[in-house]
């Protein structure tokens, strides 16, 4: 407790348990995200037939890239509207609801394709949640945060989701190990689903009981709603109104994460067996190595950005990336073993680890009353594109080769990531000595590319 204490000078408890609740809570999220691309593969047989191929486990992924930005819209709404916490609760039981449901959801044999329609149906309502959930807690911890730290808290935040990656991919193998490929895929892959549905309802009684909105965020929440009907201009204002020029810069930025994100992450998973050829336990092997790597830098980059300021930050980053991730990955597939867990592992750290300051930046340059739904908006809508690579990335290989192809891919995405971070106001040390909804008001106004309070960057 007294490193978390450190985390949260000064604030009241149900600030300090807000922060708490946005890291631990957003591990929990990712949970339930990686839960069936990596647990449920395994087990595919049992709930889609003995003819079970990448359709279906494809078909469980797009569902609930279809859900997300639909939560997101909805729920950044809603929290915008009636309160963070309260959303945050709904959405929180909602993903419970649907993991649990999951684990419930009997064998093909027993039902027939019925099966892996249930499955489809709720991980698209589960992405739903699961957008309404990171939408509304991660803007909440941020208000909260000291504003010297909210960069670190950021980092931690977004660390979450390649600890949980690895927690899911360890204790998968564990289980497989324990029980058998067979036991495993007729029910142990049930365990797993009722630890993630049980996490869900852990945090969702200590939201109840420990967290509360920030009062002065509620307040000027409250003033600009005053005298206007807010509440059903919101989405409109931050796609195509007031705040489209920081919507369509952040949706430019995260396009180019989420570029990286699915190259070296979700791509290379299956080039390291298909091209390097590794066994299932190798490619387990270097792909947790790579994320244990990945959530410790990515803890500390978005500490750094407060360092440096946050344009600095994600001009140098992308650029960076675009520059060394095009060599590594040519480089890397063409190695043994041991170059390739290190040099995946570096891969990931030069590119996905730019994710560390997203958490407070995205809530910097969206005021309180649509913070949320800017929030949300762009984190989620610019998921799709990227994630949509096996069907696009194959039209660029005739051109540019199989390995050329993804290292185009990442040299761009590289410099959106620049590029749209130039695009962004400077917010420089100086500026992030501020607490969250003066920066989010002084951005509305700033020129592109002018600090806000004077500060260097």
């Amino acid at each position: 407790m007294s490193g978390s204490s450190r985390l949260v000078p000064g604030l009241p408890p149900t600030g300090r348990a807000a922060v708490r609740a946005g890291v631990v809570g957003n591990y929990v999220d990712q949970l339930a995200i990686f839960l069936p691309v990596v647990a449920l593969a395994p087990a595919l047989v049992t709930l889609a037939g003995p003819h079970a191929g990448v359709t279906a486990g494809a078909l469980v992924v797009v569902a609930t890239l279809l859900g997300r930005p639909l939560g997101a819209m909805v729920f950044g709404q809603l929290a915008d509207r009636v309160g963070r916490t309260r959303t945050t609760k709904v959405a929180i039981a909602g993903t419970a609801v649907c993991t649990l449901g999951i684990a419930a959801v009997p064998t093909h044999e027993s039902i027939g394709a019925l099966a892996i329609s249930a499955v489809v149906l709720l991980r698209f309502v589960g992405g739903v949640f699961l957008a309404g959930e990171y939408t509304s807690a991660i803007p909440l911890a941020m208000e909260w945060s000291v504003p010297r730290r909210r960069g670190l808290v950021s980092g931690l935040i977004m660390s979450m989701a390649p600890w949980a990656q690895s927690t899911i991919a360890f204790a998968t193998a564990a289980l497989i190990a324990a029980l058998g490929p067979d036991a495993y895929a007729a029910w142990g892959w049930r365990l797993a689903f009722v630890a993630g549905g049980a996490a869900s309802l852990a945090l969702l009684v200590y939201y109840s009981a420990r967290v509360a909105d920030a009062p002065d965020v509620v307040r000027q929440r409250a003033l600009a709603d005053e005298g206007s009907a807010p509440s059903a201009l919101r989405l409109r204002a931050v796609l195509g109104g007031r705040y489209a020029g920081a919507f369509w810069q952040m949706f430019g930025l995260m396009s180019g994460l989420w570029l990286m994100t699915n190259m070296v992450v979700i791509l290379a998973t299956g080039r390291l067996e298909t091209d390097v050829g590794l066994s299932g336990g190798e490619v387990a092997l270097v792909m947790g190595v790579a994320s244990i790597a990945q959530a410790l830098v990515m803890s500390v980059t978005g500490h750094l950005s407060s360092l440096v300021g946050r344009r600095r930050f994600f001009i140098a980053w992308g650029l960076g990336a675009a520059l060394a991730a095009p060599l590594l990955w040519l480089g890397t597939l063409a190695a043994g073993l041991v170059p390739v867990v290190l040099g995946i592992a570096l891969l990931q750290v030069l590119t996905v680890c730019g994710y560390g300051p997203v958490g407070a930046y995205l809530c910097e340059r969206f005021p309180a009353h649509v913070r949320s739904t800017g929030y949300g908006s762009a984190y989620s809508l610019s998921i799709v594109g990227p994630a949509l690579w096996p069907w696009w990335l194959p039209a660029l290989e005739p051109l540019l080769g199989r390995d050329g192809s993804v290292a185009a891919v990442l040299a761009v995405a590289g410099l959106l990531v620049a590029g749209c971070g130039a695009l962004g106001a400077r917010l420089a040390p100086a500026d992030l000595e501020r607490d969250v909804e003066s920066l989010a008001r002084a951005g509305e106004t700033a020129p592109t590319g002018v600090a806000l309070a004077g500060g260097r960057s």
